[in-house]
C-alpha cells in the first residue's frame, strides 16, 4: 500500500467526524450516523483505490451505502478490503457524550476478516503485553500474566469494557483480583485501541462486543504493535451458520489471533475523534472553521502520526448539508 494513501484515508475519516458532529446532543443517533455515511462514502470516490467493504454499516439490503461487499473508490488498483465505522458510537453522539470516532481501516485484499454484525469475545493488550495474553484463561490469570510482562502488580492495572450486564462476573472477579476498571456505554474500538496508548492508562480490554468493531481494534492494534485474541459469539445456528459462509472460517470455535483478523504486515488505520475523548479531541468549531484531530498509522512501517487539520466548511463540498453550514 502506497504511503500516501495514509493521508487520503485520513481526508476520509475528517469528512465523517464534520459531517456527524452538528448532531452532537441532539439526541438522532440515525442522523447524525445518515451524514457521516453520506460524506465518508462521498470522500471515498476521490481516493485512488479499488476497494471491497468487508466491514461496513450491513448488508446490501440493509444499507444503501457503504454496505458489505459494495466497490468503493475511484481507481482500478491497489484493491483493498476496506473496513468502516462512520460513527464509531452513535449513542454517544446522540447524547454529547465523549469518545465517539470515525474510523477506517485497509489492508490488501482478503487479508481482513469478514465479519457479520454478531458479537465476538475479546480481549487485547498493548505491545508490552503482546504474548502474555489467552482467552481461555480467567480473568485473573491473565491479570497476573500482563503484570508480570509489565513488571506492575495487578493492583496497577486498569480494565476496560463495556457496562454491561453479560459482564457482572468479569466485573467481580477483576475487582476482586484487584484491579482497577473502567467501563463504557459504547465504543470498545476505542477501547481496544486505548490499550496500546500509554496517556490512556487502560492495560486491557476485556469481554463480549461487536465483531465488526473486534476486526477493527485488531487493525489498529496490529499497527501500534499490540495484540487481540477472539472468538466469534453467535447467538443461535442461523447466526453461527452465516459466519462460517461469510468469514471462511473453518470453525465457530477457533481462537483468532491479530493475525487471523487482519492478515498481512501492511496494514493502514485512520481514527478521527467527534466529540471529545480520552484517545482524541473531537470537532471543534470556530466561527466557519472547523478542526479535527486525527491518528493515521500503518504497520508497515510503525509510522504514528497525529494530524491536525482547520476546514474552511464554506468550501467543503456539496455532501456536507446546510446543518453543518450553520456552524
Amino acid at each position: 500500500m502506497e504511503r500516501e494513501l495514509a493521508l487520503e484515508f485520513v481526508r476520509v475519516t475528517e469528512a465523517a467526524a464534520l459531517a456527524a458532529a452538528p448532531w452532537m446532543g441532539k439526541g438522532d443517533k440515525e442522523a447524525a450516523d445518515q451524514a457521516a455515511v453520506d460524506a465518508m462514502r462521498a470522500t471515498f470516490e476521490t481516493v485512488n483505490i479499488k476497494g471491497t467493504v468487508v466491514i461496513g454499516e450491513g448488508e446490501k439490503d440493509e444499507a444503501p451505502m457503504l454496505y458489505i461487499g459494495e466497490e468503493i473508490g475511484g481507481d482500478e488498483s491497489p484493491e483493498l478490503d476496506i473496513a468502516v465505522d462512520p460513527v464509531e458510537g452513535t449513542t454517544l453522539v446522540a447524547k454529547g457524550l465523549p469518545n465517539s470516532l470515525a474510523v477506517v481501516a485497509a489492508a490488501k485484499k482478503g487479508n481482513l476478516l469478514n465479519a457479520p454484525d454478531m458479537y465476538m469475545k475479546k480481549i487485547a493488550v498493548g505491545p508490552e503485553a503482546k504474548g502474555a495474553i489467552d482467552i481461555e484463561a480467567t480473568p485473573t490469570e491473565n491479570l497476573k500474566a500482563i503484570a508480570k510482562a509489565k513488571g506492575q502488580e495487578v493492583s496497577d492495572l486498569t480494565v476496560i469494557l463495556l457496562d454491561r450486564p453479560r459482564h457482572e462476573e468479569i466485573i467481580k472477579e477483576v475487582r476482586e483480583a484487584g484491579a482497577r476498571i473502567k467501563m463504557i456505554s459504547d465504543g470498545d474500538v476505542a477501547g481496544g485501541i486505548a490499550t496500546a496508548l500509554p496517556h490512556t492508562g487502560v492495560d486491557m480490554l476485556i469481554g463480549i462486543g461487536g465483531a465488526p468493531e473486534g476486526v477493527l481494534a485488531a487493525a489498529a492494534l496490529k499497527c501500534l504493535g499490540g495484540e487481540m485474541q477472539a472468538q466469534l459469539h453467535p447467538r443461535n445456528e442461523t447466526e453461527a451458520q452465516r459466519t462460517l459462509d461469510m468469514s471462511n472460517i473453518e470453525s465457530i470455535e477457533k481462537i483468532l489471533t491479530t493475525d487471523d483478523l487482519v492478515k498481512g504486515d501492511n496494514v493502514m488505520f485512520s481514527v478521527t475523534g467527534i466529540t471529545n475523548g480520552e484517545l482524541l479531541r473531537g470537532v471543534q468549531y470556530n466561527g466557519q472553521k472547523s478542526e479535527t484531530h486525527s491518528i493515521v498509522m500503518r504497520s508497515k512501517t510503525g509510522t504514528i502520526r497525529t494530524v491536525k487539520a482547520e476546514h474552511k466548511i464554506k468550501q467543503k463540498p456539496s455532501y456536507f448539508k446546510d446543518e453543518v453550514i450553520k456552524f
